[in-house]
């Protein structure tokens, strides 16, 4: 028996390819997002920052993410076995970007999260330029390359 609206309702979803974030309408800062890195009005930085399925993996793996440098590169280190889970990667790569977005805002002079008009959040650098790190993060799941570090070191000295 062929019932077409089963067929419609049973249909596999896709994954969620990005992390969007969307201010409450009171918000007052500029584009939605808090531009002082989250530790204002908004405050984006805690939640952005949160990160739950990383912690969980890192944690299982021994590894302390305590928003410095030095827990990227001991991500870096990790044996990649979320690569097995397609369905864990994006999810993974969203908090990884999340998470390097983190440690450059608590650590980069003049950096700050700003959220997009989609609700994308990005990184804004003291120069101007945007980093979308949850991109970075994606890549990183999928790939391992860049590493984490490598794109910290490289928005740190910009």
């Amino acid at each position: 028996m062929d019932l077409p609206f089963l067929s419609k309702w049973r249909k596999r979803r896709e994954t969620a390819t990005a992390v969007a974030v969307f201010p409450d309408s009171d918000s007052d800062s500029d584009s939605g997002g808090d531009a002082d890195g989250g530790t204002g009005r908004g405050g984006y930085a805690a939640l952005l920052g949160e990160c739950e399925l990383l912690r969980s993996l890192a944690s299982r793996a021994g590894v302390r993410l305590d928003r410095t440098p030095a827990s990227l590169e001991a991500l870096d280190q990790l044996v990649p076995r979320w690569r097995d889970d397609e369905e864990m990667l994006p999810w993974l790569g969203n908090d990884a970007g999340l998470y390097l977005g983190t440690v450059v805002v608590r650590t980069v002079p003049g950096a700050g999260w700003r959220i997009l008009p989609e609700g994308r959040p990005v990184v804004r650098l003291a120069s101007g330029r945007e980093v979308d790190v949850v991109l970075e993060g994606r890549t990183w799941a999928m790939t391992g390359s860049p590493e984490l570090f490598q794109v910290y070191a490289e928005i740190a000295e910009a």
